[in-house]
């Protein structure tokens, strides 16, 4: 495969978890993205797959290592596609924060330099990353996406705004509300500078007011999540879903909190959504 080059393969519920890297012209950077493949994939029948974006300091290892997907995603017979949370090298601008910079890309189109130059993790995931993959492994285009955290944030603006691509979306503790929160402050102002109405294009709240469509919707938050009173702005989104009047679960987890323990909690729930919408 001319660019995309097979880091390594394990067996994994009798499909395959891959890690490939190939050079990014959106990111002008090296990528590294895992993608698991079910049964039905090796069998070489082609199948849908459901995107997953990580949150702060994640990559693309984390959501395949501790998540227990793989199991669920055999069964429903869905492939998982997990790219990077941000751009990646020695020639890429970063900082030292671990909510700013590599891994925490926040799944925009940065307009300020240095940031310009690489993060456009908008365009690579919805564009490159998934047309790179349609093109090389046997995928049927049929498409939902999930994420947690910083990543369900990109999960609910990439369905919003991209809303005949994806045919459903879910999130696990999104940063919902980013142009109301800490988290989305300092990333949007880093990336995105002081317009307000660049910062509403990748604002899941704001996309819902201002009238963009939502694909089916399922969103688990945890009541004992210590960064749900000041980052993750749950309840507005709840009441914003709520007057736009959505097909939508959104569900508060009783003791649950931000970790990958909850992620691997609600997983099968997550993909048998997914499935309903994927494999009808």
């Amino acid at each position: 495969m001319s660019n995309v080059k097979l880091v390594n393969a394990v067996r994994c519920f009798d499909g395959e978890q891959r890690r490939y890297e190939h050079l990014s012209d959106t990111l002008n950077c090296t990528m590294q993205f895992s993608l698991y493949l079910p049964p039905k994939a090796l069998q070489g029948k082609h199948v849908p797959a459901v995107v997953w974006l990580s949150g702060l300091t994640c990559s693309d290892e984390n959501f395949s290592s501790k998540a227990g997907a793989q199991r669920v995603a055999a069964r429903l017979g869905i492939a998982l596609i997990i790219p990077d949370t941000s751009p990646r090298g020695d020639e890429v601008a970063d900082d030292d924060a671990y909510d700013f910079g590599k891994g925490a890309g926040f799944y925009v189109n940065a307009t300020q330099a240095p940031w310009s130059q690489h993060y456009q993790m908008y365009d690579y995931i919805t564009k490159e990353l998934l047309d790179l993959c349609h093109t090389h492994f046997p995928l049927n285009g049929k498409l939902s996406i999930s994420g947690h955290s910083m990543g369900g944030h990109g999960a609910l603006i990439m369905a919003l705004k991209e809303h005949d691509q994806f045919r459903s979306v879910s999130a696990f503790a999104p940063i919902a509300h980013p142009s109301a929160c800490p988290w989305g402050h300092k990333a949007f102002s880093g990336y995105l500078g002081d317009d307000r109405a660049q910062w509403h294009a990748y604002d899941a709240v704001e996309l819902m007011r201002q009238g963009h469509k939502c694909p089916p919707l399922l969103v688990d938050q945890g009541s004992a999540d210590n960064f749900l009173a000041e980052q993750l702005n749950f309840s507005t989104l709840k009441e914003t879903v709520e007057a736009r009047h959505f097909a939508a679960q959104l569900r508060l987890q009783d003791g649950y909190d931000h970790s990958y323990y909850f992620i691997a909690s609600f997983i099968e729930d997550h993909l048998e959504f997914h499935a309903t919408y994927l494999n009808d």
